[in-house]
């Protein structure tokens, strides 16, 4: 569908992204994840053929992004996206589809996305989330092959976020491919087939949401105690300890052996709870960054 092979871009003397090798397939949805000036939005602005890579190649099905056979098989939804607030979503989707030589239906649109009960109202009069749909709707004016997704649920409430997952899992079911960047994590984890995180313009870590888990050690263990954390960080099986809250969160390959450590050293301990690794916390110890930090970049 789209690849970068051995792409480096930078910006005067700022490197973006360093001999990048990336590749999308079609039918499976890939979550680009990566703290602030990760490469992010440059990896979508080259696939999109915005900007040129400073150094290798480029495909969108196999030509050059900036053609206009390419770009007819693409959708994209940017968070700079914009609609006139004067124009119905009826409106600027008719005017959508006017570029396209096979639009989808109209009613398709509407139902995919579920903004009939909008469809004729000023695109200034409706809220964030409402607004996202008509974005999203215009992303598949085209019926594109590929969609670009850019924070899409952004100002969505729970139960919109929902349908828009369904839509999109309906999509890749159809055979599109999908690069979504997202700082909800937990929307990574539950929509992905594949998860490439990027950290300072190097790809890190790549394969499914369980292989990105894996990467990093396998349970995490929370408890208050009064055990120096610097004796926890040298036990073999630890490999990272921070504070959150007034306990000690531990990320370790052993939190049995971990728990019997503390216990024999702090028979005062408690708060004991020892769960799983989730997305988040394997990228937070893939990146060192903070919850929220995969947002743009």
């Amino acid at each position: 569908m789209a690849e970068l092979r051995g792409v480096s871009k930078t910006y005067g003397a700022v490197a973006a992204l360093d001999r990048v090798d990336l590749a999308l397939a079609p039918g499976q949805l890939t979550a680009l994840l990566g703290p602030n000036g990760a490469g992010k939005t440059t990896v979508v602005r080259l696939m999109l053929g915005t900007c040129r890579p400073s150094a290798g190649k480029v495909w969108l099905f196999g030509a050059d992004p900036s053609t206009r056979e390419a770009r007819q098989r693409v959708g994209a939804m940017l968070q700079l996206g914009r609609v006139p607030e004067t124009l119905t979503p009826r409106e600027h989707l008719r005017l959508f589809r006017s570029y396209y030589e096979d639009p989808r239906p109209m009613d398709d649109l509407f139902a995919v996305t579920g903004i009939s009960g909008i469809a004729d109202r000023r695109f200034g009069h409706l809220s964030g989330g409402q607004r996202q749909r008509v974005l999203f709707a215009a992303t598949l004016c085209g019926n594109p092959h590929l969609l670009f997704l850019d924070e899409p649920t952004v100002g969505l409430d729970i139960e919109a976020r929902h349908l828009f997952w369904d839509a999109i899992r309906q999509l890749v079911s159809d055979g599109r491919s999908v690069l979504l960047t997202t700082h909800y994590l937990e929307e990574a984890d539950a929509l992905a087939d594949r998860v490439v995180v990027l950290q300072r313009g190097h790809i890190v870590a790549d394969g499914s949401p369980a292989d990105i888990k894996q990467r990093v050690a396998g349970r995490q263990f929370r408890c208050i105690t009064s055990v120096d954390p610097d004796r926890i960080r040298q036990l073999p099986a630890v490999q990272s300890v921070r504070t959150e809250g007034g306990a000690l969160v531990i990320l370790t390959s052993d939190a049995e052996g971990v728990a019997r450590y503390l216990l024999s050293h702090d028979q005062r301990l408690s708060g004991l709870e020892i769960t799983g690794i989730d997305l988040e916390q394997a990228f937070v110890e893939l990146t060192g960054k903070p919850e929220g930090a995969a947002a743009r970049a």
